[in-house]
């Protein structure tokens, strides 16, 4: 996951530029003439994580016009500045000037101040400031206060025994808005510890003045134009490697891992090496010299150029996916190297998501998982995003929600796969490779991206970002008529003939359609124009049944009734409630319970979990149910799933069935899913356990497993995952004799 800006911008991404770029980029950027930036920083900072405390000399290098307004920088509330001084020459001698300071207006950031800073009349030019501040840095991390949605534990930025971790958001540098500067950065810290920054280094060198213990680790950093400057620092077990593309580019790999998971760091430059093995060859060489995996001391899953911050749980997880690491990897190219214009809308998660979460799949021939993601993005769309709550995917900047998340990453990698089916493999792939070698070192936004995919294509595409991109939605479509007649011309042929009914807005868009026939099946994608819902086709055989986009190729709106019964139905369901089945002693489902509740706080009264007493007999008579619950109930609990799970799911007292496979013991948990047959739309939802216990790791991270209909736990560990019901499209053909 990405990083941005502000406490919810933990969630976006942190994004910069390749060392290889010559500053002169960054002097120019995208900005008019005389607009006052930062060009350069040269930071030395002393650091000791006891006393929370931060020492910095900054020699920054600032581009300005000529009579001009204070400058206004943002610094952290929480330091104390010393003094900024204009810094000259004369002959030999270097001359440090004081300049005037005072507080600006309130920072937009809770955490960060306005210092306005009076220089004396220039020529445009370039002029040094010298700053000096110090104080402390102390937001400890706090868990996140999401149940089911994945974000790094909430900090502005902390130093602490545990250890570091400054971002742009901490604002433990001053900076101005817009700046787009290169760093060179010196840490001093006590022995033992070992930063890792942007950019390459990492070099350690004598300290300039030693600790009250006479020790002291000095180590310097190096980065070219970025947008964000990250440090972070821990007591690490540091190993690298040197990767070697095709074409010979060489790129340092590293892992700073805590000293317990040291043994991991082979496993995650294997899955580096592998992942650029596979990306460089489609995006291009890799824009960094060096990329590194650390580990962090709180959960976090975040990419900065040059390396990836993954929390300490992520990283004894094994967290080498490719919606996890490579996600990360990829985000190197995608929003490090090219960047996402400030203020205009946010394409980069979205294409970083296509290209990895979904098409990793692809590239190693995994159909099946292919197909899984693109199902997986279509729920995610349809349950998360109400037509009331939908917006363009113009406005996502950063996501801050489920309903952000459904837009920004899963609709806006949907809407990749929609253009390279219309303009083809070729013309999109090259498209891709074609934005990073003609964008890198720039900001680019959506007309960018509709230029150069049009450009590729020879097509004129903006039709197609006016309809995805600038408008919100999704077309909903069904089959309310298939009729088949036979064919007049072709003998043995058919005439099918089908009727649809569309709801979410006129679009022009590829419809997939399944035809099963008499003796085969057969595929058809029908470009459908904005305003169609007729479709005539001529089919070798007599139709039987018709289906509407089987493999989930097309981006529409399903309705709730039309997906596989997951969790997130009943997460997502306006009404629902909870059935506390379960001892007293049951302190995992307890704790589960009171999550629940505590989540609904300041959600309306009509919209909240409702808690049902324990002697119901009967489910509710509308919205979704969770039933938490142990063998010790599991007559009651069997009596309330039967309707809606029939043979799917059984319960007893020593175990469950799913699917005909019995599980048993006290290890074991499962949780399932269920279509209410008297609710369309609701679900009945069954997490069980053997034994609360084993269980406590299920009940804490439940809401991660929303997306399947049944997943079976042994001791918290996943052995088993279901879909059933997966997708009720299906229509039959009528025989039309009239014809």
């Amino acid at each position: 996951m990405p990083v941005g800006s502000s406490r919810l911008g933990f969630i976006t991404r942190l994004i910069g530029l390749s060392l290889l770029l010559p500053l002169s980029q960054g002097q120019a950027g995208d900005l008019p003439a005389f607009t006052p930036v930062i060009i350069r920083h040269e930071l030395h900072a002393s650091i000791d994580p006891d006393q929370h405390q931060l020492t910095v000399i900054d020699r920054m290098v600032v581009r300005v016009g000529g009579s001009q307004p204070p400058l206004d920088f943002t610094l952290a509330k929480s330091l104390r500045l010393e003094t900024v001084a204009l810094v000259t020459r004369v002959g030999n001698e270097e001359r440090l000037t004081p300049v005037p300071t005072s507080l600006g207006d309130a920072a937009i950031d809770s955490n960060l101040r306005s210092l306005l800073v009076s220089l004396p009349d220039h020529r445009q030019e370039e002029v040094t400031l010298e700053w000096r501040y110090r104080g402390a840095i102390d937001d400890p991390p706090r868990e996140p206060r999401h149940l089911r949605f994945v974000t790094p534990s909430e900090t502005s930025g902390h130093i602490g025994p545990e250890g570091v971790y400054l971002s742009s958001e901490t604002g433990w540098y001053p900076d101005l808005s817009g700046s787009l500067a290169s760093y060179a950065l010196t840490v001093e810290m006590p022995s033992g510890w070992t930063t890792v920054s942007q950019g390459y280094g990492g070099t350690e060198q004598n300290c300039l003045r030693l600790r009250s213990d006479g020790s002291c680790s000095l180590q310097t950093w190096t980065s070219g134009v970025t947008e964000a400057l990250t440090l972070v620092a821990n007591r690490f077990s540091v190993k690298t490697r040197d990767w070697k593309s095709a074409n010979g580019q060489v790129v340092r790999l590293a892992t700073y891992l805590f000293p317990d998971d040291a043994a991991l760091a082979d496993e995650y430059l294997d899955a580096t090496v592998k992942y650029l093995d596979a990306y460089v060859p489609l995006l291009g060489p890799f824009p960094f010299e060096q990329f590194a995996v650390v580990e962090n001391f709180f959960a976090s899953g975040l990419g900065m150029p040059s390396f990836t911050l993954l929390g300490s749980g992520s990283i004894k997880r094994h967290y080498i996916q490719p919606y996890a690491l490579g996600h990360e990897i990829v985000h190197s190219w995608i929003g490090n190297a090219v960047w996402n214009r400030p203020g205009s809308g946010n394409w980069v998660e979205g294409l970083t998501t296509y290209l990895t979460n979904y098409y990793w799949h692809e590239l190693i021939h995994d159909d099946r998982q292919a197909r899984e993601q693109r199902r997986l993005m279509l729920q995610g769309y349809s349950l998360h995003v109400t037509p009331q709550l939908d917006y363009p995917i113009a406005a996502f900047q950063r996501k801050s929600d489920e309903k952000d998340n459904a837009i920004g990453y899963q609709k806006t990698a949907m809407v990749f796969h929609q253009l390279r089916l219309e303009i083809g493999d070729e013309a999109f792939w090259r498209g891709v490779k074609q934005l990073v070698s003609d964008l890198s070192g720039r900001h680019a936004d959506w007309q960018d991206l509709e230029r150069i995919f049009a450009q590729t294509s020879g097509q004129d595409l903006r039709w197609f970002f006016a309809q995805w991109i600038e408008r919100p939605g999704a077309p909903a479509v069904a089959i309310a008529e298939a009729t088949a007649s036979p064919d007049q011309n072709q003998p043995g042929a058919y005439t099918l003939r089908v009727r649809l009914t569309r709801e979410g807005g006129a679009f022009r868009f590829i419809l997939p359609l399944a035809i099963a026939m008499k003796g085969s099946t057969t595929s058809v994608a029908v470009v459908l124009t904005a305003e169609q819902h007729n479709i005539e086709l001529v089919v070798p055989a007599e139709p039987l049944n018709l289906s509407i986009d089987p493999e989930f190729m097309s981006l529409q709106r399903l309705k709730r009734e039309q997906l596989a019964p997951v969790l997130n139905l009943f997460v997502t369901d306006q009404r629902k409630a909870v059935l506390p089945l379960f001892p007293e002693t049951a302190m995992p489902f307890k704790e589960l319970v009171a999550r629940i509740e505590a989540q609904d706080a300041q959600v309306p009264i009509e919209r909240k979990t409702t808690v049902l007493p324990m002697d119901s007999v009967t489910l509710p008579p509308s919205g979704s149910v969770l039933i938490v619950a142990t063998p010790d109930y599991h007559a009651q609990v069997q009596s309330l799933i039967a309707d809606a799970c029939g043979d799917l799911a059984t319960v007893g007292p020593e175990g469950f069935r799913i699917v005909g496979t019995l599980y048993k013991g006290r290890r074991m948990a499962g949780l399932l899913s269920c279509h209410r047959p008297d609710a369309p739309g609701s679900v009945v939802t069954l997490l069980y356990a053997l034994d609360p216990a084993a269980a406590a790791k299920v009940a804490r991270f439940l809401f991660f497993y929303g997306w399947q209909s049944a997943v079976v736990f042994d001791e918290g560990t996943v052995i088993k995952r279901e879909m059933w019901q997966e997708f009720q499209g299906m229509k039959e053909v009528r025989r039309d004799e009239q014809r």
